[in-house]
C-alpha cells in the first residue's frame, strides 16, 4: 500500500516516548496526515497540559448498517482512544438532509427525516462494537445545524469562495461534462465543516473520499478563530473481490451484525493477498506481531493459519470469543461435508398420492434454489449433496423419509418428506 503523509520537519524540541508512540498509531494503515508538524506540536501540548485531544469522525446515516469497510477509521478512532484521546462519534442528521456529492456524477437525493432517524438508531449501537462507549461522545450535527437558520447559513456561505469548490474533482468534472449540480450540494462540504468548529475538533477522521469536505473544515476553522484540525483520510477497504471498495451494492461486504458463522466463513474467502490489507486496517495487532507472522508464512507456513487468526479476531471482536470458535468448527464440519449445527429444518409435502418429488424442485423447495432450472444447474457442476453423497443425476426423485440437503459449502437444510 502507497501510504502519502506530509513529511515532517526535524522539530525543535524532542518528542517524549509517549508522542513518538501516538505518531506511529496515528499513521500506521493512513494514506495522509496533514500536516504532521502540527499534529506532533498537539500531541506535544496535550501531554504536557495532560489535556485529552478532540478527535472527530462524522458518518451520515445513510444505510442502516455498518460493514467493516466502515469500521477502518472506526478502527484508528479506537486506538487514538486508547491513548487517552476524546474521540466524537458524530452522527450526520442534518448533513445527510443535504446529501453528500463526494465522488458522485449525479445529484443524490437526500433522505427524509423518517429514514435518517431510522438508520441512525442503529449506527451508535453498531459502532460501539469498535469504540469503547463509555469514553466517547456522541453528537448529532442537527444541535448546531438547525440552530443555524437562513441567516446563519449565508454567513457561513461567505466564508468560502466558488472558485475554491470548483477545485473539487467530482464538481469540476460534472462541470466540465455538462452534468447539473445544484447549489445545495455545496453546501454539504460547508455544513461537514461547520462541524469542526461546533465541535472545536484537533483531528478529523475520514476516507480518502473526504480529504476536500475535511480540508473545509480546517479552512472555516481559521476563518472563525480556531486552531486549525489535523486531517487524517484512511484509504477505501477492498471489499471480497479484492478489486472494489467494500460495498452493499457490490454484493462485496461484511456486515458487523450478520453472525458468526457467515462472518467467519466471508473472511477465509478473502485472498492471501488481501488478506495482509485487512491485517494492517482491520486488525488490533500490533504492527510487530503483523510483521513476525507475515515473515512465519513467507519462510513456509500455511497462510491458511493467519487467515484463520484474523477472521477469529474479526468475529470475536463483534460477537465473542466462544461464538468464533464454534464459526471456525462449523465452517471445518462444512470444509469436511459434515452438517453444522444449525442446520434449518423443513417439513414438505410429497406430490399427489403419495409420489416421489424431483429434487430440482426440492431444492426449490426448502429454499436453496432459486428455481428448479437453477437447482438442476447445480447438479449439473457438482455442488449438491444429499446425505452426504454428490447428486450426479437430475431425475433423482425422492419418497417419504429425512433427507440433508446441501448445496455448496454453506447451504444446508434436513427436510422431511410426508
Amino acid at each position: 500500500m502507497k501510504t502519502l503523509m506530509t513529511k515532517a520537519k526535524t522539530p525543535e524540541i524532542s518528542l517524549s516516548d509517549a508522542v513518538q508512540e501516538a505518531l506511529a498509531v496515528t499513521l500506521r494503515g493512513c494514506e495522509e496526515l496533514i500536516p504532521q508538524d502540527d499534529w506532533l506540536k498537539k500531541l506535544t501540548r496535550s501531554e504536557a497540559a495532560g489535556t485529552p485531544l478532540r478527535i472527530k469522525l462524522g458518518l451520515d446515516p445513510t444505510a442502516p448498517d455498518i460493514h467493516l469497510g466502515h469500521t477502518v477509521v472506526l478502527n484508528k478512532m479506537r486506538q487514538l482512544q486508547d491513548l487517552g484521546h476524546t474521540v466524537i462519534f458524530l452522527i450526520g442528521d442534518f448533513t445527510t438532509l443535504i446529501g453528500d456529492p463526494s465522488g458522485r456524477n449525479s445529484t443524490r437525493p437526500p433522505l427524509s427525516r423518517e429514514q435518517i432517524e431510522a438508520n441512525a438508531q442503529t449506527y451508535y449501537r453498531q459502532a460501539s462494537m469498535v469504540l469503547d462507549p463509555g469514553k466517547t461522545e456522541i453528537r448529532y450535527n442537527s444541535e448546531w445545524g438547525d440552530a443555524l437558520g437562513s441567516r446563519g447559513m449565508i454567513q457561513l456561505a461567505a466564508r468560502y469562495t466558488v472558485a475554491r469548490m470548483m477545485e473539487r474533482n467530482d464538481f469540476h468534472d460534472r462541470f466540465q461534462s455538462g452534468t447539473p449540480i445544484s447549489v445545495h450540494e455545496f453546501l454539504y462540504p460547508l455544513m461537514q465543516g461547520y462541524d469542526s468548529v461546533a465541535l472545536k475538533s484537533d483531528l478529523e477522521l475520514g476516507g480518502t473520499d473526504q480529504k476536500f469536505n475535511l480540508l473545509v473544515g480546517r479552512h472555516l476553522q481559521t476563518e472563525y478563530g480556531h486552531e486549525p484540525q489535523c486531517i487524517l483520510t484512511m484509504p477505501l477497504l477492498e471489499g471480497l473481490d479484492g478489486i472494489e471498495k467494500m460495498s452493499k451494492s457490490k454484493n462485496n461486504y461484511i456486515g458487523i451484525s450478520e453472525d458468526a458463522n457467515t462472518m467467519f466463513a466471508k473472511c477465509l474467502s478473502i485472498s492471501d493477498v488481501l488478506m495482509w490489507r485487512w491485517y494492517t486496517l482491520l486488525s488490533f495487532q500490533s504492527e510487530a506481531q503483523i510483521a513476525a507472522l507475515k515473515a512465519e508464512v513467507d519462510g513456509g507456513r500455511n497462510p491458511k493459519d493467519a487467515k484463520v487468526a484474523l477472521a477469529k479476531e474479526i468475529t470475536t471482536r463483534f460477537h465473542s470469543a466462544q461464538a468464533a470458535q464454534a464459526a471456525e468448527q462449523d465452517f471445518i464440519n462444512r470444509s469436511k461435508g459434515g452438517v453444522p449445527d444449525d442446520i434449518a429444518e423443513i417439513n414438505l409435502p410429497l406430490g399427489a398420492d403419495g409420489v416421489a418429488v424431483g429434487i430440482g424442485a426440492l431444492l426449490k423447495s426448502a429454499g436453496l434454489a432459486a428455481s428448479s432450472g437453477e437447482g438442476n444447474r447445480l447438479i449439473d457442476g457438482g455442488g449438491v449433496r444429499v446425505n452426504s453423497s454428490v447428486v450426479s443425476d437430475k431425475s433423482l426423485k425422492l419418497g417419504a423419509g429425512v433427507y440433508v440437503l446441501q448445496v455448496g459449502k454453506r447451504k444446508f437444510a434436513r427436510v422431511t418428506l410426508a
